[in-house]
């Protein structure tokens, strides 16, 4: 391996324990090939950016992905620790967004393969179906110091398999995974206060009461035809049966929206590009209640527009103290996931990979995943608290560094440390090694 920046050596010894002493300089090598690497991250293209193309032994570089012994949970838990540390601030609470995302993929030797809504890619009119992985993924939604806006950083990703081609092992659900990863980060995090914000797919009861268990905070969409039932009040005495659990049922949420007498309330938050908007709400709590799982009680806010730009929305939050301006501002956090995933696509090497067996493909692509993560925490270690260069053109203005601004900066201390280290601070003149010409060539010419 080639000497790294102090700053990026701290980061990466985090993860030396998951590894055996003989496969640590393999998987630092693919980790730190990944990054550099343009186009496709596959183990080859990782082998040829660290100069490796000569290497004859390069079959023990794929067996880190398909064979040797380390846990991407555990990788995981790593890399929101780091996280944590780094971005949210003591006391504060924890933030973390959960979604699906399809992974594009094909082959004969794949298994698991199935169709599924692309969320990145669908619209309100236009719904488009991908063929390939489901994968659940965790994020922690948090604001970065050079961003007006929070980023959704992937920690935590699970391979959610079809029904029909599910291992011998029970079947799970999305909703299940959610659920067992939401314990998961429970356990990881025993004194942390959590927020668990997920899409409209996946607001059920069974998991809004796990989270009340746990507990863990819930917020998402609620459904317009949600059963919304009041408390149930004292039994008389010598009354038969089994207790009742809830009581009368509430006004439906279209009604609540349609009166001329529903008590609205201003609030403004957070918007997108920085902007503040102002919208008008309206919260009530309630028992939401489906037949064969005990009723959850929360807080139901309905949102509406007061320009009627916007379409009128309902939200719901476990937490009864929550206030309508908080359970808005947790949404808005998670509108980060779908820049996520197209960043991940665009510039990670999402869907590149070419692993076909089942423990090299349950590794990469979560591998893949929190790269965007690590990129984020390595260019906030890297920058110090200072400015990101912003890379920017005559036909392209942005003011704010965005995800490859990070990376660019990333990229340029590993190559800076590699060729340059021994180099004045200020040189008028700089040797440029013969190696380091080539390279740069093949990586110009395969680039195309």
């Amino acid at each position: 391996m080639p000497p790294l920046p102090e700053a990026i050596i701290l980061v990466l010894a985090s993860f030396a324990p998951l590894f055996s002493h003989r496969v640590w300089p393999h998987a630092q090598c693919l980790l730190v090939g990944a990054l550099l690497a343009p186009g496709a991250r596959t183990v080859t293209a990782a082998l040829r950016v660290m100069g490796l193309s000569r290497a004859r032994h390069f079959t023990n570089d794929h067996r880190v992905v398909n064979r040797a012994t380390w846990s991407a949970r555990q990788a995981g838990r790593i890399l929101l620790g780091l996280l944590v540390t780094s971005l949210v601030p003591p006391g504060a609470p924890m933030v973390l967004g959960a979604d699906d995302t399809v992974e594009r993929r094909s082959g004969r030797q794949i298994t698991a393969k199935g169709g599924d809504r692309d969320a990145g890619r669908s619209t309100r009119t236009h719904v488009i179906h991908g063929c390939g992985l489901t994968w659940v993924v965790v994020r922690l939604l948090v604001p970065v110091p050079w961003s007006r806006r929070g980023w959704a950083l992937p920690c935590l990703t699970a391979w959610c398999r079809p029904a029909d081609q599910a291992p011998q092992r029970r079947h799970k659900t999305r909703v299940e995974w959610v659920r067992q990863m939401m314990r998961q980060a429970r356990r990881w995090l025993p004194g942390r206060s959590l927020v668990w914000v997920v899409d409209g797919g996946f607001a059920a009861v069974s998991l809004a009461l796990a989270g009340v268990k746990s507990p863990v905070t819930m917020v998402s969409r609620l459904r317009w035809d949600a059963a919304l039932y009041h408390p149930p009040g004292p039994q008389p005495q010598g009354t038969r049966g089994p207790t009742p659990t809830k009581g009368q049922r509430q006004r439906s949420l279209p009604a609540w929206a349609a009166r001329s007498d529903t008590l609205w309330e201003t609030v403004t938050v957070d918007w997108y590009r920085g902007q503040r908007q102002t919208l008008g709400v309206f919260s009530h709590t309630g028992l939401w209640h489906t037949p064969g799982v005990p009723p959850v009680e929360m807080r139901c806010v309905i949102v509406c527009d007061p320009e009627g730009k916007l379409r009128m929305e309902a939200f719901f939050c476990t937490d009864l103290q929550a206030t309508p301006g908080h359970i808005l501002a947790w949404v808005v956090r998670r509108w980060s996931v779908e820049v996520t995933v197209a960043e991940a696509r665009a510039h990670v090497g999402l869907e590149t990979p070419r692993q076909w067996s089942d423990l090299a493909i349950a590794r990469t692509t979560p591998v893949l995943l929190a790269l965007f993560s690590l990129v984020t925490l390595l260019a906030l270690r890297l920058s110090q608290g200072g400015p990101i260069p912003v890379e920017t053109t005559a036909w392209y203005h942005k003011t704010t560094p965005t995800f490859v601004d990070c990376l660019a900066l990333v990229r340029r201390h590993l190559w800076r440390s590699r060729y340059v280290v021994n180099s004045a601070t200020e040189p008028a003149f700089m040797q440029f090694p013969q190696e380091a010409f080539e390279r740069l060539l093949t990586g110009l010419r395969l680039a195309a």
